[in-house]
């Protein structure tokens, strides 16, 4: 028998749900810093101190996160004073403002409540933080001991950014269940893992159906009921999946192949102008093809060309010689070896060359 804590985050959802949180955070203290994104931050900034307003929450600063989730950036928060004198922190922003806040409150072992401002990919509730170097490459994870306490969505928000933060958000999402289902086949599940593998299977359906009108949605600044669904599905279903599926000590099936060509993507400068999930959405084509999912490669290659997510190499400006740069780079990332067998840099090379190669031809 083994003894264990899994803490997965609450959420609330809606153009008004700020206003909850002076009940959600009212055990956790009452002075707050908010960080963030400078753009998020003057997006949120309203909305939180009309949330917080005729409340006991004083709010100490709005500070920048300092644009990269680094150690050099944590490091310079650790050693603000307001940030030392909060009760909790506000993360305000996308994944790299948040994966940032949640090392500096791991750190100091404060409560962080997360507060996206765009859909772009799950780190507002999960329990793992991206971390790159002053170069911008890939550094590491870091794996804080919670996630947020409560996560709040506010669809407005969310709907009044641009479009493509969303786009590459489905993309992101879309991995999810490809991954997940490739890293735990064939293993002996525990109960954790496990309802993370079945929850897994909810993240695709959504995505497929409703992401078109979501799109759409999004760029005329308007919430709806798809825009909802969507954003939940990037948000809350992966980042459960990714809490459940996750433990730094144990196991790690929360991601697999595509985000590898994501992580290798980062040693080609043009590359640097793709978001995140529009490469991940093609490393979801590569994934299919290493594997011989043919069926759901057909499935997904006709999504992303129906709202324009990358399906060839061009897609992201990367040339056929800098694939072998970028598996190099891959093998020996933790999504590297979380398949059901050995994957080898000659047979990746082929899948992704193949995965060029059925696009063109289609």
């Amino acid at each position: 028998m083994t003894n264990y804590s899994v803490f997965l985050p609450s959420y609330s959802i809606g153009s008004d749900s700020y206003k909850k949180i002076p009940y959600v955070t009212r055990r956790y203290g009452k002075k707050v810093v908010v960080i963030g994104g400078q753009t998020a931050l003057a997006k949120a900034k309203s909305d939180i101190l009309e949330g917080i307003n005729g409340s006991n929450i004083e709010v100490l600063d709005f500070i920048w996160y300092g644009g990269n989730a680094s150690y050099e950036n944590v490091d310079t928060l650790l050693n603000n004073t307001k940030v030392k004198e909060a009760d909790c922190i506000f993360a305000v922003g996308g994944g790299r403002a948040i994966d940032t806040c949640k090392v500096v409150a791991d750190k100091l072992d404060k409560p962080m409540f997360s507060f996206p401002t765009i859909a772009s990919n799950c780190a507002a509730c999960t329990a793992i933080a991206v971390m790159y170097n002053a170069d911008d490459t890939f550094r590491d994870y870091y794996y804080p001991s919670e996630p947020a306490v409560h996560t709040f969505i506010n669809t407005r928000i969310i709907a009044e950014a641009p479009d493509n933060f969303l786009w590459a958000g489905i993309g992101d999402a879309l991995s999810k269940e490809s991954e997940v289902l490739l890293a735990t086949r064939g293993k002996n599940l525990s109960h954790t893992p496990l309802l993370g593998a079945q929850l897994s299977r909810a993240c695709d359906e959504p995505l497929l159906n409703f992401s078109a009108k979501a799109l759409e949605d999004c760029r005329n600044n308007t919430t709806s009921y798809e825009l909802e669904q969507v954003a939940l599905d990037i948000i809350i279903s992966t980042g459960l999946v990714s809490n459940l599926t996750s433990d730094a000590e144990k196991y790690y099936y929360n991601s697999s192949l595509a985000h590898c060509v994501y992580y290798g993507s980062t040693v080609v400068p043009a590359c640097a102008s793709h978001l995140h999930g529009e490469i991940v959405a093609f490393g979801v084509l590569c994934l299919l093809t290493y594997d011989k999912q043919f069926e759901k490669r057909d499935i997904i290659y006709n999504f992303n060309k129906s709202i324009g997510l990358p399906t060839s190499l061009d897609d992201i400006d990367v040339k056929k010689e800098d694939v072998e740069k970028m598996v190099r780079k891959m093998n020996g990332v933790t999504e590297w070896y979380c398949a059901p067998y050995e994957v080898t840099e000659e047979n990746f090379i082929k899948a992704i060359l193949d995965t060029d190669e059925y696009s063109k031809n289609k």
